[in-house]
């Protein structure tokens, strides 16, 4: 299992729905593309690489090998990719977009809507499947590194395409101006802030303890 690789996190949420409710969840996936407003909230999260829900019906599941499925159910499949901890991101996307996740969400079975987080954060741990393998191109960069990169190299594409029998004055002055135009771009790769060193901190105060309380239940057999 591995849910993270270097700043990003991967998560896959599935999710039951009555077949009876499917075109519901249909009718909002033409509303959230024909109001690319409605998810604002959503395209606001810069940490977020993307999100996607998808319908898998219930006779579309891939046979590999055990047969066919007779399912009761069709299900919503939700991916996403983003920097940070998984309760950071809960957080922030049930803090920025509550009635689309509410729409989203909508028809499948036992969801408790995104406010309050609580109840939220349980049917999406329930409901979450990990990540056998999970590959990252670029493990030391957050969303926004990589956009900071594409700046840059669109700004020294620029420089090249102008210097051109441009005499070594001009070409200080032109590097000098596309350099303040991405100097705030310029950071590097690195690893991941530590969110809370708490869970380990835990482990190693009870390793005494635990200790102690293994010999004890020995010692009384």
């Amino acid at each position: 299992m591995s849910n993270v690789t270097g700043k990003a996190y991967g998560m896959n949420v599935i999710t039951p729905m009555k077949p009876w409710r499917t075109w519901f969840n249909r009718f909002s996936f033409m509303i959230s593309r024909s109001i690319p407003s409605s998810l604002g909230g959503l395209l606001g999260l810069r940490f977020i690489h993307f999100a996607r829900w998808a319908i898998i019906k219930r006779d579309q599941w891939p046979d590999l090998g055990q047969g066919k499925q007779q399912l009761a159910n069709d299900y919503l499949l939700f991916c996403s990719n983003f920097n940070g901890t998984w309760d950071q991101y809960i957080d922030a996307f049930a803090d920025g977009l509550p009635n689309g996740l509410d729409l989203l969400w909508y028809t499948s079975t036992k969801y408790p809507h995104s406010v309050p987080i609580t109840p939220f954060k349980n049917y999406i741990r329930a409901n979450q499947i990990d990540t056998n393998y999970y590959y990252n191109s670029v493990p030391g960069a957050a969303q926004r590194d990589v956009t900071a990169a594409l700046r840059v190299r669109e700004a020294l594409l620029k420089l090249e395409a102008n210097l051109q029998g441009s005499t070594p004055e001009q070409f200080r002055a032109l590097f000098v101006r596309y350099l303040s135009t991405v100097q705030n771009d310029l950071g590097y790769e690195g690893r991941a802030p530590v969110a809370s060193n708490d869970t380990e901190n835990a482990e190693i105060n009870r390793e005494d303890y635990l200790h102690f309380a293994g010999e004890l239940a020995t010692s009384a057999r």
